[in-house]
């Protein structure tokens, strides 16, 4: 057997059990080997009777008494309870629903059973097992050693319980060649010098304590050990393609600023910030080099990115490339380009808008000059990466927010390069705290903005109940009057007969029928046909609407400097970052701005939040802290973007684990000429993440 193969190699599972498992995403060993469990029952000690406690779990050993069957309810449940006694005491121990149990509890008997201690009902005093985890009954001469340890609890399904998963985990375990040659290949994957350095555990050793560990130390060393490898494949694999756009292939080499840039540079309004400055000059020697720069960009809301992105691409133009500028949303890309269309209005640089829902001809007519080098700069959404889009001599691509495109469509765009590669700047608005930034950014070099321009005066954020919503109304009418914007963000669209709030759709109609009579409203949210949207913010952008009612989709939105307000119903339903996000859509101008955050939770994880987000204007301070609360799945949301899913590892948690993986991955790449042992284990484990990774 080899890891790869078919989970129904294992002994005892058939193709029933396969289908069921598939649910799981268990389809090979090796699946099976990694399904690790989500927690642990401790059962290595057997806890007297006598000396239980109420409320505590425990596991106690005994002889059965008595069993007592009776029925209950309008359902007729079966309830099976035995008397257990172990010579210090008796406990009662019940099973609801479990018939057949019958059969089987016999006086006499001996049992194990794990579960939580209960004052028994008209026990007299008497203990109860009230909710019983597990169970064991020994047969004659059994002294149950067996069934004393730590065992795993897996993630289950209907079919597939408890027991099953455990007899099936300890086949797989059993099958691992120990040295003999005959069993099943495990290989190790750490190189030994990496094993030894870091004192981690023999692979083997390693699956074998975290399925079924014999104390809480041997599963300590376990989980490390794993969580090791799992964040020393992805450096590896980051490292890879940072090294893999290195060597490949040639970069494209820029010469030093002149005339063209100097003449942007001096026309911009404002001068830039150190910090802006900073990442420049990291910039400009990426650029020079004949290696390709592959450099993200972080910076808060308003930090001033996009004037970096627009530099880059003059310089590329200025030395006879083109540049490409990807953006998420169709709103964000026009804004972009009228904004680069008027800065560069007099230097005679040619800028192109590419979007999905430009006419068929206008396509034709903009590849033509693409192809033709009749265009400069091409700004625009993912339709930049449709097939019919060939640059001449493309030397710099620009993505903003590049974790809502994920690595391979960057690398689609990325191919459009000749015989060199072009330069990649990427940009985010999400600040990232460095744990996450390793781990999905770690093939980049990075550069941070933290600092906003002169002039941008902070939001004043303010958390109020909803009782108070006539009064935040009111005010946002008085501001319409005197012909500023707002914002109101709601956590759904419709109504919804699961969730008890505000829609989109009731707040725009419960205003703009109300206390906003006669004030220009506006409705925006994501089930709106993409024409609808665009019309809609346009207006809003042009200030024929006042008030704009909308879900997140304004989260990465146009630029409005006249918007001073922003109100947010039940902000407890969304996380601090994009909290954040929502409130880097006002403050824009040099008016004064106010971000009302509407909430009645009542639970101290929310009011945490909202406080941390009241008291700190600092993006990167807010997603240390949302990380801190919500965890990295719900920070990233359900997919992470394109980072590989951990099974073990925790990036938060285990963030001296991450960076001695990644000092080890640096020192195996700097030890050796290539990582070709890694690479079929990238391919295999990770699949499409890796699979642009080449022998390099």
């Amino acid at each position: 057997m080899k890891l790869l193969d078919s989970i129904q190699m294992l002994k005892g599972i058939g193709p029933k059990k396969a289908k069921l498992l598939q649910k799981l995403g268990i389809v090979t060993l090796y699946d099976l080997l990694t399904y690790y469990p989500r927690s642990y029952e401790d059962q290595s000690t057997v806890t007297p009777i006598a000396e239980l406690f109420v409320g505590e779990r425990a596991t106690i050993a005994g002889n059965i008494m008595n069993v007592v069957e009776k029925q209950a309810g309008r359902r007729r449940m079966t309830i099976l309870t035995a008397l257990v006694g172990d010579g210090t005491g008796f406990a009662q121990v019940t099973w609801f629903n479990q018939p057949f149990l019958k059969t089987k509890l016999k006086a006499g008997r001996r049992l194990f059973v794990t579960g939580k201690a209960a004052y028994a009902y008209g026990g007299r005093g008497q203990m109860e097992i009230a909710q019983v985890q597990s169970y064991a009954l020994l047969d004659e001469g059994e002294d149950g050693a067996e069934h004393l340890g730590i065992f795993p609890v897996y993630g289950a399904t209907d079919g597939l319980n408890q027991a099953f998963f455990r007899k099936a985990v300890r086949t797989l375990l059993d099958a691992i060649d120990d040295g003999d040659g005959d069993g099943l290949a495990l290989s190790e994957v750490l190189p030994q010098g990496i094993a030894e350095r870091y004192h981690l555990l023999p692979r083997s050793a390693a699956f074998r304590a975290i399925h079924f560990p014999k104390d809480a130390e041997e599963l300590k060393d376990a989980r490390r050990r794993l969580a090791f490898e799992e964040l020393y494949l992805i450096q590896c694999g980051l490292l890879l393609l940072k090294k893999q756009a290195r060597v490949a292939q040639k970069g494209v080499r820029h010469l030093a600023c002149s005339t063209l840039s100097r003449q942007v540079f001096s026309h911009l309004p404002f001068r830039l910030t150190d910090d802006q400055a900073s990442v420049w000059q990291d910039i400009c020697r990426d650029m020079e080099s004949d290696v390709p720069m592959r450099r993200l960009v972080q910076g808060d809301v308003g930090s001033g990115k996009t004037v970096l992105a627009l530099l880059a691409l003059v310089k590329t133009v200025e030395n006879g490339f083109q540049g490409a500028l990807m953006v998420p949303t169709e709103i964000l890309a026009r804004q972009h380009y009228e904004t680069f269309t008027r800065q560069l209005a007099n230097t005679g640089i040619r800028v192109g808008f590419l979007s999905g829902h430009i006419t068929a001809k206008e396509k034709r007519e903009l590849y033509e000059r693409i192809t033709s080098h009749e265009v400069d700069i091409v700004i625009g959404t993912h339709a930049l990466l449709q097939e019919g889009v060939q640059f001449a001599s493309l030397g710099l691509v620009v993505t903003d927010e590049q974790h809502r495109f994920g690595v391979a469509q960057r690398s689609t765009l990325e191919k459009q390069g000749t015989e060199r590669l072009p330069d990649v700047l990427v940009m985010t608005a999400t600040p990232i705290p460095r744990t996450m930034t390793l781990t999905v950014y770690g093939d980049l070099d990075v550069s941070q903005v933290r600092h906003l321009p002169p002039g941008r005066k902070p939001v004043r954020t303010f958390v109020r109940t909803s009782d108070r919503r006539p009064l935040i109304y009111k005010y946002v009418r008085t501001q319409a009057e005197a012909g500023r914007q707002s914002y109101v963000v709601c956590p759904l669209v419709e109504q919804s007969d699961e969730e008890d709030l505000p829609s989109a759709e009731e707040v725009y109609d419960e205003l703009r029928y109300g206390i906003l009579r006669g004030i220009p409203c506006g409705l925006v949210h994501g089930r709106m046909k993409d024409a609808e949207k665009e019309a809609v913010m346009q207006a809003f952008y042009e200030n024929r609407i006042r008030v704009l009612v909308s879900t997140t989709v304004i989260e990465v939105g146009v630029n409005v400097p006249n918007a001073t307000t922003l109100v947010v119903e039940h902000a407890d339903r969304f996380g601090l970052a994009q909290l954040h996000q929502l409130r880097g859509r006002i403050g824009r101008g040099d008016l004064a701005s106010y971000c009302i955050l509407v909430s009645d939770s009542r639970t101290e994880t929310a009011r945490e939040r909202l406080s941390i987000l009241a008291a700190t204007q600092d993006g990167f301070q807010l997603a240390e802290e949302d990380l801190r609360l919500r965890g990295p799945g719900q920070f990233f949301g359900a997919r992470q973007h394109g980072l590989p899913d951990l099974k073990i590892a925790d990036v938060l948690k285990d963030t001296d684990i991450l960076l001695e993986a990644r000092q080890a991955a640096q020192e195996t790449l700097g030890r050796q000429e290539n990582l070709s042992f890694v690479r079929p284990i990238l391919a295999s484990h990770y699949k499409e993440q890796f699979e642009h990774i080449t022998d390099v």
